[in-house]
């Protein structure tokens, strides 16, 4: 495109200029709902910014291979073929990571899922943190030994101690972000879940629902906390399926359920004062009926 018709683009408002050499073409584009597209958009200005010698790092390599659990918003960060220093311009950072395994990302470059782990972690919050690293290993897409190598690639860098403790809350059940978000919560709170992806069964064994986190109540019963993310369950299919499964688990008598919304999951205070006070009232029913027995 000439340079005359670009600034005029730039000038009407159509497009804004990013970075030089970078321009954001669908300016009005209303992107607060759409967390992916903005950590992918992050990623690829900093591609563009540093052209084919750049390469995708830490959070931004993450977005682009589609790990789950990020933060809303990541800065664009890349790091220079050969391991060569530029000046940050504009907002994107330019890291001198040592990146030996790169795979291609359309004419473009992006580290290994390890290595943009072992990069990314340390300059995460805890709970995305171990909510990327539950999403990596519960699709499969990082063994158990690709943990350990972690671990290991860790030791030096910095909070790599902090780190590493994390790492002791992951846990391979975590379907989503929002369920590691809540049972981190309730961790803190003194009242970690005693089951993930609870299954509740009928008495001929039919399996009635999965509940996302569990606690064992008297008399063999549960609750259920479930965690509604906003995309799914706005589908008008995914709500009937959600109500007849409801109606199911409760109707079997073995369950008391507790519905959170993604805000929920985000707060640091609903869902553990909500199972708390449901935790208390159970134990004391059952300290009630044992004194009637006892009278």
């Amino acid at each position: 495109m000439r340079s005359a018709r670009r600034s005029r683009l730039v000038s009407t408002r159509e497009w804004v200029r990013l970075t030089r050499g970078v321009f954001d073409t669908t300016p009005g584009r209303d992107r607060r709902r759409d967390a992916d597209h903005r950590r992918r958009r992050s990623a690829w200005i900093g591609l563009l910014a540093y052209g084919p010698d750049a390469i995708a790092v830490g959070p931004c390599a993450l977005a682009l291979l589609g790990v789950k659990g990020l933060p809303p918003h990541i800065a664009p960060e890349v790091a220079i073929r050969g391991g060569r220093s530029h000046r940050p311009r504009d907002g994107v950072r330019v890291r001198q990571f040592d990146c030996p395994t790169t795979s291609r990302y359309g004419a473009h470059a992006v580290v290994d899922l390890v290595a943009a782990l072992v990069q990314a972690l340390p300059e995460l919050p805890r709970e995305h943190a171990v909510a990327v690293v539950d999403d990596v290993i519960h699709r499969g897409l990082l063994s158990a030994r690709g943990l350990a190598d972690i671990r290991l690639l860790l030791r030096g860098r910095r909070r790599s101690v902090t780190v590493v403790g994390w790492l002791q809350l992951v846990d391979a059940r975590a379907e989503s972000p929002l369920e590691t978000f809540a049972r981190l919560r309730c961790v803190d709170a003194g009242i970690p879940p005693d089951e993930l992806q609870v299954e509740i069964r009928a008495r001929d064994g039919r399996l009635l629902g999965r509940g996302d986190l569990g606690w064992r109540l008297s008399e063999g019963r549960w609750l259920i906390a479930e965690i509604d993310g906003r995309e799914f369950h706005e589908a008008p299919d995914a709500l009937l399926r959600d109500r007849a499964r409801q109606n199911a688990l409760i109707n079997s008598g073995q369950v008391e359920l507790l519905r959170f919304t993604s805000d929920d999951a985000t707060s640091r205070t609903v869902i553990p004062a909500t199972v708390r006070a449901a935790l208390t009232r159970d134990r004391e029913a059952r300290r009630s009926s044992t004194t009637s027995i006892e009278r």
